[in-house]
């Protein structure tokens, strides 16, 4: 089951939600798998962790679900609004709409993850962006359920990186809805706790073992694996890494030089725009994570 849940997860509600749409069922078929999704997670999750502490309540849960609700609302709003901005903005009417729908999507998760790719990329070389995007960071262990922890304005430019240029070539809104819970469904893979065995499906979806290195909370080390869905962005970034022979620690997340970030949601919306009077020296390497990575 290790090896067979990343697959089995991706490509099961993905099919399914691409069945449902394409036999004409209702869009809003999407935001009901979705609790579908995450309670399996929590279930493999506590039949296969990766560390057992990180199943445990880190006084989050009602902050994450704060994060996730507000989060998948404005995807709501988004997808909803897609009819207006398609009138509202420039468009050259290139989409595929004659093609499958899978490929239709296909192409959508590709357009869409080299935008969001690169906000992430710039998120984690500007100040400015890198504010926004700590609140992200600022976890201090990863399942499924947190990877919709957003600062929703950081979670509104990745979404523009994404979209806007689905939205400049036409995209449908069916396709548009898809794209939206497909993202919801890799962002449970990406934070999984499950000890998943991947393979060499590493060299092509950015799942938990890659992304879990991304949070890591010592300075620049975690600037690493940034691909939402395909980790062959990351190879043309030269920032792909793998650490096979690392198991991550379970106080090895977070924010090396901020342990004091802020942990209630209303608390973390405002921190990107408090002045900060002090920082905290970064958190020192591990020596075998030191090692690993020298060579």
């Amino acid at each position: 089951m290790r090896h067979l849940y990343a697959p089995a997860f991706f490509f099961g509600f993905i099919g399914l939600a691409l069945y449902l749409v394409d036999e004409g069922v209702s869009l809003l078929c999407l935001p009901a798998l979705l609790p579908l999704a995450i309670l399996l997670a929590f279930l493999a999750e506590r039949l296969w962790p990766y560390r057992a502490g990180w199943n445990g309540s880190h006084d989050d849960g009602p902050r994450d679900l704060a994060h996730a609700l507000v989060n998948e609302t404005l995807n709501a709003l988004a997808i909803a609004a897609i009819p207006v901005l398609v009138a509202w903005l420039p468009h050259f009417e290139l989409w595929p709409v004659h093609w499958p729908l899978a490929l239709q999507l296909l192409a959508a998760l590709l357009i869409a993850d080299l935008g969001i790719t690169l906000v992430h990329y710039a998120s984690h070389r500007s100040p400015l962006l890198w504010r926004l995007h700590a609140v992200h960071h600022s976890v201090a262990r990863l399942y499924g359920f947190n990877g919709l922890m957003k600062h929703p304005l950081h979670q509104m430019l990745e979404a523009l990186g994404g979209t806007l240029p689905l939205l400049l070539l036409g995209i449908p809104v069916e396709v548009a809805a898809l794209l939206a819970f497909a993202i919801a469904v890799q962002l449970l893979l990406q934070h999984s706790n499950v000890d998943m065995r991947i393979g060499a499906l590493r060299h092509v979806f950015a799942w938990a073992p890659l992304h879990r290195l991304h949070h890591l909370k010592y300075g620049t080390a975690g600037d690493v694996n940034f691909a939402l869905f395909f980790s062959f962005w990351d190879r043309l970034l030269g920032t792909a890494l793998y650490l096979p022979d690392y198991a991550l620690a379970e106080d090895d997340l977070g924010i090396g030089d901020r342990p004091d970030y802020p942990v209630a949601y209303l608390d973390q919306l405002a921190e990107p725009f408090r002045h900060i009077d002090s920082a905290h020296p970064p958190a020192p390497l591990p020596m075998e994570l030191r090692r690993l990575l020298v060579e």
